[in-house]
């Protein structure tokens, strides 16, 4: 695997959008942008995915619901959340669940640079089984 991936934004705030596409564009990934869960959900389902950055609070669906959605489809992709309601007990529910990173609105570029570099080492480290390959 590359050091470039297929990621998947959804903040229902389009500012929110255009800021995270604009620094990840720089470091060369493919972006799947939406401010709709639903549509988000359903490019899941068709698109293969390497990481999720999603807000918590949206709503027609929460964060922590896509991020089950997620990880029906593969466990593999890795989840980051982002909210500006930012508590330690949702920090915490938030990665029992599953997720990968938390990070708290407003965050800086190099956070979510450092954030995603993080998670594509996992992504290398733990490459997708022949089973989630063949299922992709």
């Amino acid at each position: 695997m590359s050091d470039k991936c297929n990621i998947l934004i959804l903040d229902d705030e389009p500012i929110v959008c255009d800021r995270l596409k604009a620094v990840l564009e720089k470091e060369g990934h493919h972006l799947d942008v939406f401010t709709d869960p639903v549509e988000a959900v359903q490019c899941l389902e068709d698109t293969p995915i390497d990481i999720v950055i999603s807000d918590i609070r949206m709503k027609s669906m929460d964060g922590i619901q896509v991020m089950n959605r997620v990880s029906e489809k593969s466990k593999r992709i890795k989840v980051i959340l982002i909210t500006g309601y930012a508590t330690m007990e949702l920090a915490r529910e938030a990665m029992t669940k599953g997720a990968f990173d938390f990070i708290a609105k407003p965050f800086k570029s190099r956070e979510i640079r450092e954030t995603i570099h993080k998670a594509v080492e996992a992504l290398q480290n733990n490459p997708a089984s022949a089973y989630e390959q063949s299922m992709a």
